[in-house]
Order: C-alpha cells, then structure tokens, then sequence
C-alpha cells in the first residue's frame, strides 16, 4: 500500500492550520484514506468526533487498527462513496478532505451530499491538485516512461486533476449550495522514500507507473525502470522530494 501520510506530510500540516478546528467540533472527513487527517481532526476536536469516509476497505481497515492504538474513542470510519453515502444531514460543523474530493464519477452530486451533511453556514476545507504541468513529480515520470518513440507512455489527462481549474471548481461548489469559495495556491515538496530504492519501489504501486510499465515488454520495462532509478537517485538528498503545487479551497454551505 502507497504511503500517502508520507508523501504528503508537508500538506498535512498546511489543511490542519487551515481548518482551525474546534474543540466541540464535529468534522466530516472525505477520502479520508488511512485515516490521518481523522485522527488528527479527533484529537482537535476533544469534545466533539469526527467521521472519514473512503471508497478502500483495505486503507479503512489500517485506519481502524491505527486508531484504536491510540485510543481515540470519537473518531470513526465508515466505507462508502461520498456521491451516494447516507451521510446524516445537518450533523456537521465543518468538513475537510486532503485530496480525497478529485476523483468522483459525479462531482456535483458528491459535493450537494456533503452539503447537506454540513450544518448551516459550516467550512468546508479541501486540498486538491493543480494541473500536472505543475507537478515535478508527474513530469519526471512522465519523462522517464517515455516510450522509444518520444511519445509520452502516461496519458496527458489524470483523474487526479480534475479539479485543477479554478472556473470548475467554484461553478462546482456554488452548484451543490457553496457559498464564499476561494481558492489559494499551496506548493509544498512531496515525499517519495528515505533513498533511490525506497522511492522506485513507491511509485511502482502507483497508477501512474503500473498501468505503462504493464503494457511494456520485458526489455522496455527494464529500460524504463533504469530510467527511473536514475531520476529518483539523483533527487536522493535526505529523501526524495519532487515540488508539486496544490489549491487549498475554502467554501461554506449556505
């Protein structure tokens, strides 16, 4: 399973100084993955709780057993898609995600049932990508997977950007019943391992590299793989970051 707590450790830090949470807080947390920013989220809120919500059974389960380690009694998760999630209406006082909102099927569905779940007037908190131009980590994949032709082996659309533009994303917001959403850029490095090795071994549990390297026969593959263990060697200092660039959206429901 990829580190995603590890690779986005510096976001982490900036969603969690961005939310502000109460200590009554009752937070709703979507995509919520191996349960980090929950965790973090319950421990703010001491006399509230707080509920993620993602799609993997697998990252719910590890979340699960990471909580009940630290005894936090008022965080909980629950597997659903947050586009049909029963979520109960008017529960809660703010919501946050950490790149967990950019890959729904329906985004203006998913957005109008978070709504609905928050209260009046309640935050909304979201971290989401930027177009991948501006992620040096996808650039240097992208280079290293190129094929021998000079095409690029990775498709040049990413689910993962879907909500890479501003005009989207406030027409997407104001739709499901968002109010004052503002968009500020965020760029922080990313975290792909403690060496060259560790980092080749993250990426390849990645889509971004599976899908392509699947498609290669075995002399390709080898190719690709060199091309990468030198790209992530050589930005080997003290770990492998790449710089990437964020939007931190902010919004209230109305």
């Amino acid at each position: 399973m990829f580190d995603y707590d590890a690779e986005l450790r510096r976001y982490h830090a900036r969603l969690l100084e961005a939310v502000d949470i109460d200590p009554d807080a009752r937070v709703l947390d979507i995509g919520c993955g191996t349960g980090q920013t929950t965790r973090a989220a319950a421990r703010a809120a001491s006399g509230g709780d707080a509920l993620g919500v993602d799609i993997s059974a697998p990252m719910l389960e590890r979340a699960r057993r990471l909580t009940n380690l630290e005894g936090l009694a008022n965080a909980r998760f629950e597997c659903g898609d947050a586009q049909v999630h029963p979520l109960p209406a008017e529960r809660f006082t703010i919501g946050l995600s950490r790149f967990g909102t950019m890959f729904f099927a329906d985004p203006s569905a998913a957005f109008a049932n978070i709504a609905r779940a928050l209260r009046p007037d309640a935050r909304f908190v979201q971290l989401v990508w930027q177009d991948g131009s501006r992620q040096e980590w996808r650039a240097a994949v992208q280079l290293a997977l190129t094929d021998e032709l000079g095409a690029p082996s990775i498709p040049a659309a990413d689910s993962a950007f879907s909500l890479a533009d501003p005009a989207k994303v406030h027409a997407i917001l104001s739709g499901a019943g968002f109010v004052d959403v503002q968009l500020a850029e965020v760029c922080e490095p990313v975290y792909y391992g403690a060496d060259g090795a560790s980092a080749l071994h993250a990426i390849r549990s990645l889509r971004i590299t599976s899908e392509p390297l699947r498609d290669l026969d075995d002399a390709s593959t080898d190719r690709a793989l060199s091309r990468l263990r030198t790209v992530f060697r050589a930005r080997d200092e003290g770990g492998v970051w790449f710089d990437s660039c964020a939007w931190l959206v902010t919004a209230r429901r109305g």
